[in-house]
């Protein structure tokens, strides 16, 4: 027990660190590496750094376009061994991603073997597959050997490797990009290379363009697969302005007649990233659906959904081997195929979202997220830095040749006295540079060559190539010393390029409305909805129910009869002001007591049901509660489609939610109190909140007291409630209550005081 150390009388220790300053610095380390080693690629090139070692190691390799594949084992070795000190599977899938067409717009890797599909299915063990360089990969290594880029020492430092490639076109838009680093992510979406390297050259040309301008070059992405953008202009306009935002995509098909009036749908063309595997399993799916965690059975939503993928589906099957070719028949020719499908694009990846997150290391060294313009400005720097400095390694090779050249010309001239001091000289090298005025590598050159190349056609042919070279010298010290010419000789390159290897769009751009909910899949007839006071609720086929036929539980009764149509929601209030929306071709029919409300929707803190309604979303109600506070709001406000609804009314504690009303032509509101007052006044008085609220005052009434009744008017009368009685009220006493909303209205009944004003009152 004497042992216990005192923490404070320890002796300060020069190795000992704070362990929070330590974690802090070890993992920023950490997330600088991933960041910028391994997640997110570079403005410059469009690589990540395994991307870009898979690719030079291949380039050193001579496995260039046009050159004999090798087995991709040997590849990874090679990538392994000398730059990219990780697990061979992610090398290995790194590469396997840059030969996938079906992932690149522009696959960089030709692969030769099973390098998977669009269905998912991986690509073989890289001991079955081979790989080489495809014809684009040009791009980015073409002119690496020519000093355009700086290199740095490999893990060991053992051998060199550049820290970006010399792009010649914007591969970061080209191809696309995904990673996930620390606190960040990008997703960059592919474009088409014809528009993007149009989109260069104007803002080369045009430095203070907008994106609005920019977009006439590149109106959206462009993916390998094809489909259909359905993104609103202005949605994209804004993605390519913040450099983040959501596109819709959709599957492309057609339509193929068939014989005896029979018709089939094939899908050609399928979203990024999904598989015809894919969509045939959601589709089994929806048509044999599995009980949810926890429950016995299928609920209603899943049910509903069966029903309306058997009624029109019978059978989907796919054609294609390494092409989209998925084939849907219909049960009967008489299903419509516009709704069919509509059914298909809400309920499977047929339709589907991509979200864009333009994050990017710039050419500060800096993860940033950056809109396109930027890239574009960003990337044409860059270029413009390769351009001039492979000028410049091409010019200073040149000046070198020169040089040589002119040192030979100088012997040429003076062979015989040069033959006659190397022949007398101990140290000729010396001796040449001191006779003929020539510099060591000159003097160098001479002692090496052969005899033979002094001949008198030899000095023809040196004349010749040092006017040529001293004309490209002249051309590239042009170049180098006028930005104008730096610029227009990097756009030249860029649109022989795009020319080269640029293709058709293939994703087609044609803004329409992503899929709705399901309303237009049923059948669209008349309802009639029977909703009892303890929550039973079921439907009848038609309008007009005898309502004195119908039968209800017992100790139960009638709350509400609604003449609807299957097409149309439902929508429950209940006494807290909150709202339920399910559509009515949900509720069951038959001549049982129906099914419980509450399988359906899931009333909150113990309220009761108050109210149902049904009708277009565009209807009008009048929402009151009992403390004189109401506003107007459509039907298509309360449609809430979480069985636990949404907040709609803000009732007052001690308030009730009286009976809404559906507003049609009537220009007048008339209210009556527990006082027997009236009030009637302009129905535009009344506040429209489309979502809800408290609303505004609607009569003026002294604490404890309540509205006790609402009607629509037509400014010369009302049926209002007077001692719980329907009255008529009309002429000069209308008038009277006729006024402005949240006044205290006038007395329908006068008091015992004053028996002589109730005379002519009814």
């Amino acid at each position: 027990m004497n042992d216990v150390t005192d923490i404070g009388n320890l002796e300060p220790d020069d190795d000992a660190v704070v362990i929070g300053q330590y974690a802090e610095e070890a993992y920023l380390s950490y997330a600088i590496s991933v960041v910028k080693g391994r997640a997110l690629p570079s403005v410059e090139d469009g690589q990540k750094p395994v991307q870009r070692r898979i690719l030079y190691a291949m380039k050193e390799m001579n496995l260039v376009a046009g050159a004999k594949p090798v087995k991709s084992a040997r590849v990874v070795g090679n990538v392994l061994g000398m730059y990219h000190p990780h697990g061979d599977s992610s090398a290995y899938e790194a590469a396997v991603r840059l030969a996938q067409d079906f992932t690149l717009r522009y696959p960089l890797i030709d692969g030769q073997g099973n390098f998977g599909s669009r269905d998912g299915d991986g690509a073989a063990a890289m001991r079955y597959t081979e790989m080489r360089l495809s014809p684009i990969a040009d791009l980015l290594l073409s002119e690496i050997d020519r000093g355009t880029v700086d290199f740095q020492n490999n893990y060991d430092g053992a051998f060199q490797e550049p820290t970006l490639l010399p792009a010649r076109l914007p591969m970061m838009l080209l191809n696309g990009a995904s990673g996930i680093a620390v606190g960040m992510a990008t997703e960059m979406v592919p474009h088409n290379m014809r528009e993007v390297a149009n989109a260069v050259l104007h803002v080369m040309s045009n430095p203070k363009t907008t994106t609005e301008e920019l977009m006439a070059h590149i109106p959206g992405p462009d993916w390998p697969g094809g489909s259909q953008l359905i993104t609103k202009t202005a949605d994209i306009h804004e993605m390519y302005d913040t450099g983040r935002g959501s596109l819709r995509l959709r599957a492309r098909w057609v339509v193929e007649s068939m014989a005896r009036g029979q018709w089939r749908v094939i899908i050609n063309e399928l979203p990024h990233g999904v598989s015809v595997e894919t969509i045939q399993n959601e589709i089994l799916a929806i048509s044999n659906p599995k009980a949810k965690k926890d429950k016995k059975t299928i609920d209603q939503d899943q049910l509903l959904l069966k029903q309306s993928a058997l009624s029109m589906i019978d059978t989907v099957k796919s054609e294609g081997q390494k092409d989209v070719r998925l084939i849907i028949e219909p049960k009967t020719s008489r299903v419509n195929a516009d709704e069919m499908m509509a059914f298909l694009l809400l309920h499977t990846s047929l339709e589907v979202s991509c979200s864009v997150n333009m994050v990017m290391i710039g050419t500060d060294g800096r993860p940033a997220q950056k809109n396109m313009i930027t890239v574009l400005k960003e990337w044409i720097t860059f270029r413009l830095d390769v351009v001039r400095r492979r000028c410049q390694f091409d010019l200073d090779k040149i000046n070198k040749r020169i040089h040589i050249l002119e040192g030979r010309m100088i012997a040429f001239l003076h062979i015989d006295e040069v033959i006659k001091v190397i022949r007398n000289s101990d140290e000729p090298k010396q001796d040449l540079i001191a006779a003929f005025d020539l510099t060591e590598i000159q003097a160098e050159d001479i002692l090496e060559i052969r005899l033979r190349q002094l001949a008198r056609l030899e000095g023809i042919k040196i004349e010749k190539e040092l006017e040529k070279l001293r004309e490209e010298a002249e051309g590239l010290n042009a170049i180098l010393g006028s930005n104008t010419k730096l610029k227009n000789l990097t756009a030249r390159e860029i649109k022989q390029d795009a020319e080269k290897y640029g293709d058709e769009r293939r994703t087609l751009i044609e803004p329409v409305e992503r899929a709705q909910a399901a309303k237009s899949f049923v059948v669209d007839e008349p309802v009639t909805i029977l909703l009892s006071k303890n929550g039973w609720i079921r439907a009848r086929q038609g309008h007009n129910v005898e309502r004195d036929a119908i039968s209800w539980k017992a100790g139960d009764n009638e709350l509400a009869v609604i003449e609807t149509r299957t097409v149309r929601p439902i929508i429950i209030l209940d006494s807290n002001g909150r709202c339920y929306a399910f559509d009515a071709s949900s509720v069951p029919g038959g001549k049982g007591d129906g099914i419980p409300v509450s399988s359906i929707i899931e009333l909150q803190n113990g309220a009761s049901i108050t109210a149902a309604l049904s009708g277009d979303e565009a209807d009008k109600y009048l929402f009151i509660s009992s403390n004189s506070y109401g506003f107007i709001a459509p039907l298509k406000g309360l449609i809430a489609r979480p069985k636990a609804g949404k907040a709609f009314m803000k009732v007052d504690e001690g308030a009730k939610v009286l009976e809404p009303i559906k507003l049609d032509d009537s220009a007048y509101l008339a209210v009556t109190s527990s006082e027997n007052k009236l009030l009637a006044f302009a129905i535009d008085e009344v506040n429209e909140y489309p979502n809800g609220g408290r609303g505004v005052k609607i009569m003026d009434i002294p604490k404890g007291a309540t509205l006790t009744s609402v009607a629509l008017s037509d400014g010369e009368s009302a049926t209002v409630l007077v001692k719980n009685k329907e009255k008529t009220i009309k002429g000069d006493l209308f008038l009277k209550a006729l006024g402005k909303r949240s006044r205290k209205g006038v007395a329908l009944v006068a008091s015992r005081a004053k028996p002589k004003k109730q005379k002519g009152l009814f």
